[in-house]
């Protein structure tokens, strides 16, 4: 399968989206060479053989709304996407684009409940700490029981600056 790419450029640092060639399957923090062992290695789980094909014009869509949010135009994304992951994560990382629209935060809690197993708060962490669409699936919006921020895949400074961005008291 050939998947395409291309590196954008936002406030916050490079990120990485990846392409099969209708939806988007991947937007990671970096740049391609500094991912590459982790996209390689989520081939070989999901897609069994892949390669990548440096083009910018199939993630564009991608680049133009991610540059919208950041500008403050854009309050939600619609690109399509295509979740790869266990069941859980799929039904965490849904869970994500459903409960949190642009300015609210929830608990790992309350995603627990949403997806029906309250109980399984850890396991919620786990899948949103895997979420392969930083930003676009908006796992920056879940904090801690107490409302303070905890884990974040692209660093807790980068967690901060996107609840200031859309003014989410912390």
């Amino acid at each position: 399968m050939n998947l395409y790419y291309g590196e954008i450029n936002t406030p916050i640092g490079m990120l990485i989206a990846v392409s099969d060639g209708n939806k988007i399957v991947r937007i990671d923090y970096g740049t391609f060479t500094g991912n590459q062992d982790k996209l390689m290695n989520w081939v070989k789980r999901y897609i069994k053989e892949g390669h990548f094909i440096h083009a910018p014009e199939m993630v564009a869509l991608v680049d133009k709304q991610l540059q919208e949010y950041f500008d403050k135009e854009r309050l939600s994304f619609e690109i399509g996407f295509s979740f790869y992951g266990t069941e859980f994560q799929k039904k965490v990382w849904q869970a994500l684009v459903d409960e949190l629209p642009y300015g609210k935060a929830k608990s790992y809690k309350d995603i627990a409940i949403a997806i029906g197993n309250p109980k399984a708060v850890r396991a919620v962490g786990g899948a949103i700490n895997k979420n392969p669409f930083s930003i676009v699936v908006p796992c920056h919006r879940v904090v801690g029981t107490s409302g303070k921020l905890v884990g974040y895949n692209g660093g807790l400074s980068k967690k901060e600056y996107l609840l200031k961005h859309e003014e989410i008291l912390i």
